[in-house]
């Protein structure tokens, strides 16, 4: 299963292209797609409309949405967070490190445009999906 965090979603419903949002349109119906609750709830939040909101929930929840933030997804997060730390590594966002460390837990990998993923990647084993470059013309 691939997470697809807000980073992506939201460049992705602003028809923003780059090599997330193209790896995003060419998997949907080929590639099991998700998000945690918290990513639907980043990309929700943005929304001053109704009517985008409604549409863009329906859009989103036609994927495996996870409740992935139990005690035990908080405690390991705060240990990430506080090794990370300890690194001299800064996590900028507590959201960032609750689906990092739940898409390790679960062993999904993760779509993302966002440096604060890069040090549970290279410390912590976050599993993540690197798209080919789009081709330039």
């Amino acid at each position: 299963m691939v997470i697809v965090d807000s980073s992506v979603w939201i460049d992705y419903l602003n028809s923003k292209v780059n090599d997330q949002t193209a790896w995003l349109e060419s998997s949907i119906g080929h590639e099991e797609l998700g998000l945690t609750s918290l990513i639907l709830c980043e990309v929700l939040q943005g929304f001053r409309y109704d009517r985008q909101f409604q549409e863009t929930l329906q859009e989103l929840t036609a994927f495996p949405v996870f409740d992935g933030i139990t005690a035990n997804t908080a405690i390991a997060a705060a240990q990430n967070f506080r090794l990370l730390q300890r690194l001299g590594l800064t996590v900028r966002k507590t959201i960032d490190c609750l689906i990092a460390t739940f898409c390790i837990q679960e062993g999904h990998q993760l779509l993302h445009r966002d440096s604060d993923f890069e040090p549970f990647e290279k410390h912590l084993g976050l599993s993540v999906v690197h798209p080919p470059a789009i081709p330039l013309n």
